[in-house]
């Protein structure tokens, strides 16, 4: 948990263009598609995190004089049309490597807690997942957790190998785990070190918030 007060900077936002974008998300990158649509005369209101519905009806409008399917989602074609390109677009996690995720992750079962700890020698828990992804999946997580929940995308219920976050200490997100499936997730615990809990426990039913993948 404390990985979320380490003074290690985070990672920056990825760049417009870097993931698809669709209803229902709050993401920086929506605002920054809101003030491109709002450049081209498509998007009149205020500027927002938020991709709600005078966001959507912007992008098919857009959509729509570009001879695109008007679904609302900005996805490759729309980001062409928008000037943003694609092409270095930040790897995603397949069902396969996911799967590949989990099985590295517990190789450090019982691996004891460390502040500020980011090697097998010792993790704090969002030191666990940034050393998961990237030796698992080539993913380059933030350090912190706050960092980590407001760059993935969210998702209404998890899936095996998505991020699962809770509000302990602290308001917000301050500590995570990975998914395993079966309401179980492993992380880095504070009390046990690298270990396996339940969703459904009282502790964390309590303080769970949800999940992102990536």
């Amino acid at each position: 948990m404390a990985g979320a007060l380490l003074a290690s900077p985070a990672a920056g936002e990825a760049a417009l263009g870097d993931q698809t974008l669709k209803s229902g998300m709050k993401h920086q990158d929506v605002k920054e598609l809101q003030q491109v649509l709002k450049s081209k005369g498509y998007y009149r209101s205020s500027l927002d995190t938020t991709f709600g519905p005078l966001t959507k009806s912007a992008v098919m409008k857009l959509q729509k004089a570009h001879g695109l399917t008007a679904d609302g989602i900005v996805g490759k074609n729309t980001f062409r049309v928008l000037g943003k390109s694609t092409a270095s677009a930040k790897p995603t996690t397949s069902a396969s490597s996911k799967a590949n995720t989990i099985t590295y992750a517990k190789r450090f079962m019982n691996v004891p807690y460390k502040w500020g700890g980011t090697t097998p020698a010792g993790f704090d828990c969002s030191g666990f997942l940034t050393y998961v992804y990237k030796n698992s999946a080539n993913i380059s997580l933030p350090r912190t957790v706050a960092g980590i929940y407001s760059r993935g995308s969210k998702v209404s219920s998890p899936r095996v190998g998505d991020l699962v976050f809770f509000e302990t200490y602290q308001k917000g997100a301050s500590h995570a785990g990975i998914y395993l499936g079966g309401n179980q997730f492993i992380h880095s615990s504070t009390s046990e070190g690298v270990t396996i809990s339940s969703l459904k426990s009282t502790y964390w039913s309590k303080r769970y918030i949800g999940a992102k993948t990536y």
